[in-house]
């Protein structure tokens, strides 16, 4: 395969179905420490801290909206490398900079505006990069 070559099949036309509902059902970001970890997230989100279940290993936060965000305690070797693990939509990047600096969050810079919308990239505890995006 060459330089660029997509490794995928030609793209799917639409007239072909498929069984897979195009809607995402659950997020699941990889913790070491479910205890600190969903404590940090509950203090994030302005939520008590919530309960774990399957041996202290998955704990579902609660969320607006259909998708749930779930806390993974699974594979505590996994890498934090990468994209943002997913993101947030928020109605005012500032006030979300002054929460992250308040609980002493690490950013990953600053608000990047880039037309759209802007974001704001910060680190959980478990280094997995978070986003959130404001539209604009």
């Amino acid at each position: 395969m060459g330089v660029g070559a997509c490794p995928y099949p030609a793209a799917v036309t639409t007239s072909t179905p498929s069984p897979l509902r195009n809607r995402v059902g659950q997020v699941f970001v990889p913790v070491r420490d479910m205890s600190a970890a969903a404590a940090w997230y509950a203090a994030l989100l302005g939520l008590p801290t919530p309960t774990t279940s399957h041996e202290d290993r998955i704990c579902d936060l609660p969320t607006e909206g259909e998708v749930g965000l779930a806390l993974d305690a699974h594979d505590p070797g996994f890498t934090a490398d990468g994209p943002p693990r997913f993101f947030w939509w928020v109605d005012d990047l500032g006030a979300v900079r002054a929460h992250l600096d308040a609980l002493g969050v690490e950013r990953v810079g600053d608000v990047t505006d880039i037309g759209s919308v802007a974001f704001l990239q910060f680190r959980d505890p478990d280094g997995n990069l978070l986003m959130a995006c404001e539209r604009r």
